[in-house]
């Protein structure tokens, strides 16, 4: 049994495993930052981005801080999907408007081959102290959500050394060596599938996999350099802890044309982004697995009433019952008004109701 409170609102879970809830649970991609004034004042204080995700109090605060804000239904624990090629000895740094970059990038097959699987206990531990001191100040007001980067992903930063805008050095080498990346790939899975298990070992209720740039990839491509290793990601995961399912949240990023094989993986719930009607989804995959999405990032730019009457057009779209997580298609933005974030929250739960009547 867990050493944790009981929970007091559970139906962020009960979505994910397609239970009963009295309204759809809402919570945002990257909800802990930059529009946020006291996230911005604790990353002051923090110095830098990697400081703040290595400082275990402050890690803490900041993903706290949104729910002080707002109704949300779900913590994410404030980290960064480039934590697992940092622990491998790449490096990572960030450039003031450059985003992350790579000191020794990946770019052959002996620079592979010296790649060491990543031991969470021994190399990330700030990740997991940070799990545990949040699940704990989180006292069983609303679940928390781990997470990692998808194999593919965390591949094109360490090949590209950075962000890239056409992927050319990763999409050359798994085109060219595709040996090479598959074992890159595959050290990558099983430093994925070490890292979630010690999250959810050290109190994380749900975990997502980022899979920013499976959509750069070719249908065929995308199921051989992405899906496959999600997959086997999905099969190593710790799927119950403290008597209670861990639910398992796939999303990748322009992938709504691969829903099918996303929910044949065996994970719990498909993220959209806002490029896929939820409704079709719905329709496609939604007997199997959950859905979590899909409003544009950038409604919250929008009017208050705009903002309102999107929700409301994505609910009726989704439709009667259960089975949906309401959340952005991709990151909330810095440049929006907190206060837009808020009436977003509060009318998927005011809307929402009537559908689960």
């Amino acid at each position: 049994m867990s050493d944790f409170p009981a929970l007091k609102n559970d139906r962020f879970l009960r979505a994910l495993n397609r239970e009963s809830v009295d309204v759809t649970p809402v919570w945002m991609m990257r909800q802990a930052g930059r529009y946020l004034p006291e996230y911005r004042a604790t990353r002051a204080v923090a110095g830098d981005f990697m400081s703040l995700c290595m400082n275990t109090e402050l890690a803490c605060e900041v993903t706290l801080q949104p729910l002080e804000r707002f109704p949300l239904d779900a913590a994410i624990l404030f980290s960064d999907i480039l934590t697992i090629p940092d622990a491998m000895g790449l490096g990572l740094y960030f450039e003031t408007g450059e985003g992350p970059r790579f000191h020794k990038p990946v770019r052959s097959a002996a620079e592979v081959e010296a790649l060491q699987v990543v031991n969470t206990a021994k190399d990330l531990t700030y990740v997991t102290d940070a799990v545990t001191m949040i699940r704990r100040e989180l006292n069983g007001r609303v679940p928390l959500i781990g997470f990692s980067g998808s194999p593919w992903t965390l591949a094109t930063y360490m090949v590209e050394g950075g962000s890239s805008k056409d992927f050319r050095r990763a999409k050359a080498m798994a085109f060219d060596t595709p040996e090479v990346m598959h074992m890159l790939l595959d050290k990558l899975a099983d430093s994925v599938i070490d890292y979630l298990n010690a999250q959810i070992r050290a109190g994380a209720q749900a975990v997502q996999i980022f899979d920013t740039w499976g959509g750069a990839l070719s249908h065929a491509a995308y199921q051989e350099f992405s899906l496959a290793y999600m997959e086997k990601i999905v099969n190593g995961l710790i799927r119950e802890h403290e008597g209670h399912k861990i639910p398992v949240i796939l999303f990748t990023k322009n992938g709504g044309q691969w829903l099918e094989a996303i929910a044949a993986t065996g994970c719990d719930a498909a993220g959209l982004d806002w490029t896929t009607d939820i409704g079709n989804a719905r329709q496609r995959v939604g007997s199997q697995i959950a859905l979590q999405g899909n409003m544009d990032p950038t409604m919250l730019y929008a009017s208050p009433a705009a903002i309102r009457a999107e929700v409301g057009r994505i609910l009726q779209s989704f439709g009667d019952g259960n089975g949906h997580v309401f959340n952005l298609g991709h990151g909330i933005t810095p440049d929006v008004k907190p206060e837009h974030a808020g009436v977003f929250i509060e009318s998927v739960h005011e809307l929402s109701a009537k559908y689960h009547a």
